[in-house]
């Protein structure tokens, strides 16, 4: 594997700048040191801010052929050069390389989808003459970019999830900052790399790495930032919420999700698909299965099996082919999740497996016989454990599934259609995926929730509509 350059730069305006203090970037596998990166102060935003005000005017003024040549050049250059993007993935954060793998893929689909949708940007007319007084008008609306966009990203998939807010971004002529997560910054840079390979003009791109509180807060309060795209917790949502004043907001802000299994669901594929949709990325994945709902008659075999399966899952280097899980981002991270499983088996419940931990690993865990008031299912656990209850009927797995503060997505395995379509308007959340668990998403669906897992849609075509704004224009002419 490349080995990653002691110290990193960050992207100011277009030019790559360090600093004396900095930040340590930890391989969360072994806790070595992997890399550094600055740690920018408040007056480091304010100058990228100000850059991004002069970039938004070149942006504005890109013409769409051009902002298609960077993004498809983008694209290439990251697909040249896949095997440096896994390892970087894979050296910063829990992903096995298999995982790493897919996630460049997926990042290489957004950028191109990106490029696509820029062609699509368009308008429509208005019939002015509806209203008495106005038939000598004609009218359309057109979309213009916002200015300067804020972007703040998670650990949890540190390449694609900046590409979902850097690619609309550019495809709608806009500026945008990126605040990458403390814990993988080293992806971020590596595509802010590739677009300034690309050709991408000065002060369009920042990627400004360093703590939330001080370089976090100085971006979204600028007035200057006219759109706010977060992904992330709900604790820290809430306070961007607060802080960040009278200004648009995309906010995805995680989930506990459910599937439910009904009696004539295909038991073979739902098991393959809800223990690869819960142990997934170690568990830490928004729509990650926590909670599955299973009808009573098939409950026995369908959990037997889980847990058989579940067993099965190898938990080990994330560099080796064979491992299907690694370990969680931090060792802090991991001993909060298996004291959330201990809290739980206190009250009664059944561990059937996992739960064990070593450094920041922590194996799969299984458990039933869980309260519905307890945090494994209250909560968004964001680790490898999932919650396996029985149900009578499914409207009492909807219910139950119902019955939470977040409302992200959701799966149902059944081959009934009227079962599939109660589901689908019963269930309070932002995608249903039948005969799937809730872990499904392309890059080119609106994704988002409901309740407290967040405000709007991201996906492309769905971003670019939250990055620009409606403008209307009406011509009088003498007749």
């Amino acid at each position: 594997m490349k080995k990653q350059i002691v110290q990193e730069g960050m992207l100011l305006g277009g030019k790559w700048q360090r600093r004396e203090e900095t930040i340590e970037v930890f391989d969360p596998g072994n806790g070595q040191c992997v890399a550094t990166v600055p740690k920018a102060n408040a007056e480091d935003m304010r100058e990228a801010i100000q850059q991004a005000k002069n970039g938004a005017r070149v942006a504005k003024d890109l013409p769409i052929h051009k902002r298609q040549s960077i993004l498809m050049s983008v694209a290439s250059y990251i697909e040249e050069h896949k095997t440096l993007f896994a390892e970087t993935i894979v050296l910063e954060s829990s992903k096995t390389i298999t995982e790493a793998r897919r996630e460049v893929g997926r990042c290489i689909e957004t950028i191109r989808l990106s490029a696509e949708e820029a062609r699509r940007i368009t308008g429509e007319t208005i019939p002015f003459s509806q209203m008495p007084g106005h038939e000598s008008r004609i009218g359309y609306i057109s979309r213009c970019p916002i200015g300067i966009i804020a972007a703040i990203t998670p650990f949890n998939d540190p390449l694609n999830l900046v590409a979902h807010k850097v690619g609309p971004a550019i495809a709608s002529g806009n500026a945008v900052i990126v605040k990458p997560s403390s814990e993988t910054p080293l992806s971020a840079i590596r595509l802010a790399e590739a677009f300034m390979e690309a050709g991408l003009p000065d002060g369009i791109l920042s990627v400004i790495t360093g703590s939330g509180r001080e370089v976090g807060d100085e971006l979204i309060t600028s007035d200057d930032v006219r759109f706010v795209s977060f992904t992330g917790g709900f604790d820290t949502g809430e306070a961007i919420t607060r802080k960040a004043g009278v200004k648009k907001m995309a906010m995805e802000l995680g989930s506990n999700a459910p599937t439910i299994i009904l009696s004539d669901a295909d038991l073979d594929e739902a098991i393959h698909s809800t223990v690869s949709g819960a142990f997934g990325v170690a568990g830490q994945n928004c729509i990650g299965v926590q909670r599955i709902y299973v009808e009573q008659s098939v409950y026995y075999d369908f959990t037997e099996k889980f847990i058989e399966v579940t067993k099965r899952l190898k938990v080990g280097d994330k560099r080796e082919e064979s491992t299907d899980i690694g370990p969680m981002i931090s060792e802090r991270e991991a001993r909060r999740v298996k004291s959330w499983i201990g809290e739980a088996c206190q009250k009664g419940a059944t561990l059937h497996c996992g739960g064990e931990r070593k450094g920041a690993y922590l194996t799969p865990a299984v458990l039933t016989n869980v309260g519905q008031n307890e945090k494994v299912v209250k909560e968004e656990i964001f680790g490898p454990v999932v919650v396996i209850t029985p149900v009578e009927s499914l409207m009492e797995a909807t219910r139950l599934a119902n019955d939470s503060c977040y409302g992200l997505q959701a799966g149902i395995f059944t081959s009934n259609l009227e079962s599939a379509f109660y589901a689908i308007q019963e269930l309070e959340v932002g995608g249903v995926m039948v005969n799937d668990s809730s872990d499904v998403r392309i890059d080119g669906m609106p994704f988002g929730g409901v309740k407290r897992s967040g405000l709007g849609r991201e996906g492309i075509k769905y971003a670019i509509d939250a990055m620009t704004e409606e403008k209307v224009v009406s011509f009088k002419l003498k007749r």
